[in-house]
């Protein structure tokens, strides 16, 4: 059995990276894979209440990179589902605390005991990032539909592009269809036009998530969610199951001008580095 390493990644934090990696790890469980989430945002854990798995944490991340735990120990398997099981972060230790050769023998050797392994990589452009995208198979980048977000979302790009990884894939955010068809908010031809790579999947603003998270419980298992209903797709995409978007995030034709030229106004206002050529 050889799994395949999934990295979660962001420009900027507060883009929902955390959330999208529990509902993905938890649909895919609930599909019955196998799956492992690592939570390498050292220092500022948060997967773990997400998962609603805080409790039970006894060792961590930099435990087992630093030999103190084996890998088995570290594990914290869902009692719901005894397909998942995490691997979660260090709160006190320095982020530069594990390596990118540490961190791939981890994730190798949950690959091979599990269909997917979820790396929750921190957000930005740092070295936690950098370890997150160095052991992937495939990279996911999330970005809600702000300028702001997405800005940052290509220079990450950028970087994986020039690390010689595969291109990554896109799920874009918090997509709110209403303030779309106004012209309030950048639509999702055009935040894909810009960032010129694949879309995973579109996940629609829910204020449900916020609640689901808190208490621990994620959204992909609520079938009434529209939200948790997008989440299952993408899970479903990830295991190469084509897999129509939800209607209701399509823009309509008739609007499309009013809400392009808002959008084209807003992404023109950007530098584009790594459409320049800058990979820096």
């Amino acid at each position: 059995m050889s799994g395949k390493i999934i990295t979660v990644t962001s420009g900027k934090g507060g883009v929902g990276k955390t959330t999208v990696t529990a509902n993905l790890a938890v649909a895919l469980a609930s599909m019955g894979h196998s799956v492992a989430a690592i939570d390498t945002d050292i220092g500022l854990r948060n997967l773990d209440i997400v998962m609603g798995l805080e409790s039970r944490i006894v060792y961590d991340l930099v435990d087992v990179a630093e030999g103190r735990c084996h890998l088995s120990q570290a594990l914290i398997k869902d009692r719901q589902l005894p397909s998942l099981c995490l691997l979660p972060a260090s709160q006190t230790s320095n982020k530069t605390a594990i390596s990118p050769h540490e961190l791939g023998l981890i994730a190798a050797e949950l690959r091979a005991s599990n269909d997917f392994v979820f790396i929750d990589s921190p957000a930005g452009i740092e070295q936690g990032f950098q370890n997150a995208i160095s052991t992937a198979d495939q990279i996911i980048i999330v970005t809600t539909p702000e300028v702001t977000a997405v800005r940052s979302a290509d220079r990450v790009i950028g970087l994986i592009e020039t690390s010689g990884k595969k291109p990554g894939q896109l799920i874009i955010n918090r997509i709110r269809p209403a303030m779309v068809r106004q012209g309030d908010m950048l639509n999702t031809y055009d935040v894909i036009e810009f960032l010129a790579i694949d879309l995973l999947g579109v996940i629609p603003d829910d204020e449900a998530i916020i609640i689901a998270a808190n208490k621990g419980k994620p959204m992909s298992g609520d079938p009434t969610s529209l939200a948790g209903h997008a989440f299952r797709n993408i899970a479903q995409r990830l295991t190469g199951e084509t897999v129509p978007f939800l209607p209701i995030l399509e823009e309509r034709a008739g609007l499309w001008s009013r809400v392009r030229a808002a959008a084209r106004r807003g992404l023109n206002s950007l530098s584009h580095p790594r459409k320049m050529g800058s990979r820096s």
